[in-house]
């Protein structure tokens, strides 16, 4: 106790875990390593530094900061002992701390992490301080009349817990607040569902001294959670992208026949081998390279092209309402437009507001619920908008409706067109999926909303508005003789060649 209670040991991670395991020892599972990997020891290290800083920060009166860790690696290097060491310092050093530790599902934490931790934890050389039980790591009990006896700690948060949670009862795994300290620890984290994430980030109010986040997993989706934190959050979190062809005390045979097998540039290398996302997931609709090459395209200037304007009403309370425009291969000059209003009296000005200021050619709004509401308001009004219903039947036999019709105009598009660089659009393009429908599987489906929200994704209100621009297909300005001035957004009579024939 008094080794692992000063701050030799119990500020440095990479001592501490040196101190308690038996490396190199006779007899024990140990015996031929020396010691943690060495990008194990430098994450041990990284941690270290975090804790020196933030007694620094409680020395100055600042509030210490939380520890942010995303890790994405190819198969093997190690990331479950890493999470057992941290787990075991943790609870042998913080003392009344908690450690909530979750997987992607119940098989890989009840047959893999916790497991692993509690092989490391029957190593440690003070075991037999704490319990391991099927799911849980507590004090034993002489342990735990010390700590109340002497330290004056209650016991009844003092644990490591493998937690279980499901999808449809996000709330049911919350509750872990320590003053004492707490740590998260995920493991396969990119198959964690975004509630259970949002969930999490409510753990860390408190401000004690001792917050750690960890989230560990191999890149096998390009959207969600574990994505964004290496991508749309990156700020937000220290990160490590790890190729397990650079560990050391890996075979180096398994992963080259993964690349034979796939080749070097296939997905499988890239998360099986690279520790790398993805470029495009099996099911995954518009391919990453497409979104990322238009954002960094250089816009064409159009001026004879049609501007269509597409408008994706909100349809729940966190959802927004968005407007975006496209002149030709241009989808970037006129800045996209958002609101929050559920009025569809204000809807209809606020969208009314956008066409005067802007002029399109071609209006396509989001129909159904609110949409059909606002639509008429805006016909009454004279303005020529056209109802969009995405579910509608699609003028293509190979696209199972409207909505999937726009999405694979929009991807036909990408590869030439220019978006702003908007990480919510971004997302939106990348993260929705298709299904193959039909008898013999004959038609494409996009990925709906619900599904989407079951995956613990958004509602793609940006990627929708921009698809809605191709909700209707109008002739170029400079095609047209005898076009009207501005006021040829306003119905006049019977209206002209508007839905694409």
């Amino acid at each position: 106790m008094l080794d692992l209670w000063d701050p030799v040991l119990a500020d440095d991670l990479l001592k501490f875990v040196l101190y308690v395991y038996p490396w190199g020892k006779e007899g024990t599972p140990l015996v031929n390593v020396k010691g943690p990997r060495r990008w194990q020891a430098e994450d041990l290290d990284e941690v270290s530094q975090h804790v020196k800083d933030n007694r620094w920060r409680v020395g100055r009166g600042e509030v210490p900061k939380v520890f942010f860790k995303s890790t994405v690696s190819g198969r093997g290097p190690g990331k479950s002992a890493l999470v057992s060491w941290l787990e075991w310092w943790f609870q042998s050093t913080r003392i009344g701390s908690t450690v909530i530790v979750t997987a992607n599902g119940e098989p890989q934490l009840r047959s893999r992490t916790w497991p692993e931790i509690g092989k490391w934890a029957t190593l440690a050389v003070n075991s037999h301080w704490f319990e391991y039980q099927a799911t849980s790591l507590r004090p034993a009990g002489w342990f735990a009349d010390a700590v109340r006896e002497d330290l004056k700690i209650d016991c009844g948060y003092y644990y490591a817990q493998a937690q279980l949670w499901r999808e449809e009862a996000p709330d049911a795994f919350a509750g872990a607040h320590n003053d004492n300290g707490l740590m998260v620890e995920m493991d396969e984290a990119s198959g964690i569902v975004a509630p259970i994430w949002t969930v999490t980030e409510g753990f860390f109010t408190a401000p004690c001294m001792d917050r750690f986040w960890f989230v560990f997993s191999n890149g096998r989706r390009n959207s969600g959670p574990f994505y964004d934190t290496h991508h749309r959050y990156a700020g937000q979190w220290r990160r490590r992208q790890l190729d397990s062809r650079t560990v050391e005390g890996t075979d180096p045979a398994t992963y080259q026949r993964i690349i034979d097998m796939h080749g070097a540039d296939s997905d499988e290398a890239r998360v099986e081998v690279y520790g790398q996302f993805p470029d495009q997931g099996d099911m995954q609709f518009i391919p990453r390279e497409y979104v990322l090459g238009a954002q960094k395209r250089e816009v064409v200037e159009d001026r004879g092209a049609a501007l269509m304007m597409g408008v994706d009403l909100s349809r729940g309370r966190k959802d927004k309402s968005v407007i975006r425009f496209r002149r030709g291969r241009d989808a970037r000059t006129i800045p996209a437009r958002r609101c929050m209003e559920r009025d569809a009296v204000k809807l209809a000005d606020w969208i009314a507001q956008a066409i005067n200021e802007e002029d399109p050619d071609g209006v396509c709004i989001d129909g159904g619920d609110i949409g059909g509401a606002v639509c008429d308001m805006l016909k009454h009004r004279k303005y020529r908008v056209h109802e969009i219903l995405f579910g509608s039947s699609s003028s293509d036999p190979v696209w199972d409706d409207k909505a999937t019709e726009m999405w694979a105009a929009m991807r036909s598009w990408l590869p030439g067109g220019a978006i702003d660089n908007d990480l919510g659009l971004e997302s939106d393009l990348v993260s929705r999926e298709k299904r193959r429908v039909g008898k013999q599987g004959e038609r494409t489906r996009l990925e709906s909303k619900d599904d989407l929200r079951d995956r613990g994704l958004n509602s793609p209100d940006d990627g929708d508005s921009l698809a809605l621009t191709w909700g209707v297909i109008m002739a170029r300005r400079d095609a047209r003789s005898g076009r009207r001035s501005r006021g040829s957004r306003i119905a006049q009579g019977v209206e002209e060649h508007q839905f694409g024939e």
